[in-house]
């Protein structure tokens, strides 16, 4: 929507409405389109990710991005058009009644601002430029054109860019289950005194028998016991601690020197069991005289991270898959953990996938393919930034910061590909002046969407909960290194590492200026300086003939 506005602006005041609404789609809508496009396929690229929270999200936030899009180019183009009829009629910006035609020597600020929404040039016939925009054009642009200055920008990037490096070994993977829960919750204190007093057990895990054995046979015992064995021989379970009702069952057999060689008396006498111990009731499932399905426990020790947990749970689970008996391995917090053993994977997945695909887009739309690995450069570099400087502001690596880093790989194109078509759709030839007229275009509506974003989710900063805080770091990481991409970064990499414009295309535009628009270009250049003398020195132009030329 800034864009449009912005666009709407560069417009000439008195053509007509028409004439105006097709020069501001002709200038914003390409822009808004690969955007768009890049941010919708960059969250259903996220529907690929194993972790079905991530999927609904994504196609949550890509559908309403799409919707985002219809609006601005029908509904909110509609209200700009009849915005636009109330300007060509001169009515009140709030009452629509129409003002009074008055001479234009009369006009004074006030009026100019209560009534016709702004001054304008009567000589070009536009809105005049907002300060902040004027000061892109005028004051930052030629600032950062300089060469000591793009010196020091380059200089600033090699160390962004290796802190940002250096930040993504640092990332911890995994998330703390208390932060699930809000700051003043009861859940954060039971975890912090459990790491306290009993950092040194981790889970103690299922091992289930998921289908009917024959217990009683040799064979069968000989294959549990080795399974029993060889989930007890692992580093992170604890032997002592385990558990197991069928070892259990086959030592008070020797010690009673009771059969259990056969079905009828392996049966009959696990009462005698359950009587001793009768918690190993609920651990066999018999059916009809048949155990159809029975679980041990194993307790695992020396589980303090999340590399551990995830290391344990590889480890049990390829003991299982090695089992001669079908046997399952269970515990309630591998919903968590199964979350450590493929982030790294599906975010890598993720982000290659989608910043391959903006790649392709920005080329079908942006007229110049190095411009196009610029802006893909661009994401890459954004994306590492956000990554590395998780690691300084505390934020784990885990499907809730994977979340966001899909918003970032979307939300990263934005600036970046709104900057670079500006860049290589103006006529000049020479980067320098290429770089302001983009600034001067696109500027100022840059800031806005960078800072209406922010003061969006800043509210969340002071959120009890991690989930809230997190979505804001990474939204600010995002737009505030997008925003600085846009607006430092890209446009010297565009002068200094060279000319998107190929000496072909230069040839084309010089051959497509004639001298006829060669010369309205010249005293177009001639008026704005004019407007310029007659607005700082009044009394000194007063004989000026603005027709000269």
């Amino acid at each position: 929507m800034f864009i449009m506005i912005s666009s709407w602006q560069q417009t000439k005041v008195k053509d007509k409405v028409e004439d105006r609404m097709a020069d501001t789609y002709a200038e914003a809508a390409v822009s808004i389109t690969i955007t768009t496009l890049t941010d919708v396929l960059a969250f259903y690229i996220g529907i690929l990710t194993s972790f079905q929270s991530v999927q609904s999200f994504c196609i949550y936030t890509g559908t309403a991005i799409l919707f985002c899009f219809l609006y601005n180019v029908t509904c909110f183009g509609a209200f700009l058009a009849l915005n636009g009829r109330r300007e060509e009629s001169n009515r009140h910006w709030f009452i629509c009644k129409k003002v009074a035609e008055e001479e234009d020597t009369h006009r004074s600020s006030a009026y100019n601002m209560c009534c016709v929404g702004g001054g304008y040039s009567q000589i070009s016939g536009k809105e005049t430029d907002h300060p902040v925009t004027s000061f892109f054009r005028n004051q930052y642009g030629p600032f950062l054109n300089n060469i000591w200055t793009k010196i020091f920008v380059l200089v600033l990037y090699l160390g962004y860019l290796a802190s940002s490096i250096y930040g993504c070994f640092q990332v911890q993977e995994g998330i703390d289950l208390r932060n699930l829960a809000t700051d003043s919750s009861y859940v954060r204190s039971f975890y912090d005194n459990e790491d306290l007093y009993f950092s040194e057990y981790g889970p103690r895990v299922m091992v289930v028998v998921t289908e009917e054995l024959s217990y009683w046979d040799l064979d069968v015992q000989g294959k549990i016991e080795r399974c029993l064995e060889s989930f007890i021989d692992d580093p992170y379970v604890s032997k002592s601690l385990s558990e197991s009702w069928f070892t259990v069952y086959r030592e008070m057999a020797r010690q009673m020197n009771l059969n259990i060689s056969d079905k009828s008396n392996f049966i009959d006498n696990l009462s005698i069991l359950f009587t001793r111990i009768p918690d190993f009731r609920q651990d066999v499932d018999i059916q009809s005289g048949n155990i159809i399905a029975s679980r041990f426990f194993i307790q695992t020790v020396n589980v303090t991270s999340a590399v551990d947990e995830r290391n344990l749970l590889n480890q049990v689970r390829h003991t299982a898959k090695t089992c001669e008996i079908p046997v399952l391995v269970y515990h309630p917090a591998f919903i968590y953990f199964d979350q450590y053993a493929v982030i790294i994977s599906n975010t890598i997945q993720n982000t290659a996938v989608a910043a391959a695909t903006m790649f392709v887009i920005s080329i079908l739309l942006i007229p110049n393919p190095l411009c196009s690995l610029w802006v893909t450069f661009t994401i890459a570099s954004i994306i590492v930034g956000v990554t590395g400087f998780m690691a300084y502001w505390n934020v784990n690596l885990d499907s809730i910061s994977m979340i966001n880093l899909v918003i970032c790989i979307g939300f990263s194109v934005d600036f970046s590909a709104h900057i670079s078509y500006a860049y290589v759709s103006n006529h000049n030839t020479k980067a320098n002046e290429r770089v302001i007229e983009a600034l001067h275009s696109l500027g100022y509506p840059i800031v806005q969407g960078a800072v209406s974003t922010i003061l969006g989710v800043i509210a969340l900063s002071a959120s009890e909960s991690y989930i809230f805080r997190t979505f804001f770091k990474i939204i600010f990481l995002v737009i505030a290194f997008g925003m600085i991409h846009g607006l430092v970064f890209l446009p010297v990499f565009f002068t200094f590492f060279g000319n998107c414009v190929t000496h072909n295309e230069a040839t084309k535009i010089a051959a497509d200026i004639d001298e006829q628009s060669l010369d309205n270009d010249m005293k177009e250049t001639y008026l704005n300086d004019y407007d310029h003398i007659v607005t700082h020195f009044p009394k000194k132009s007063t004989n000026a003939d603005p027709k000269c030329p």
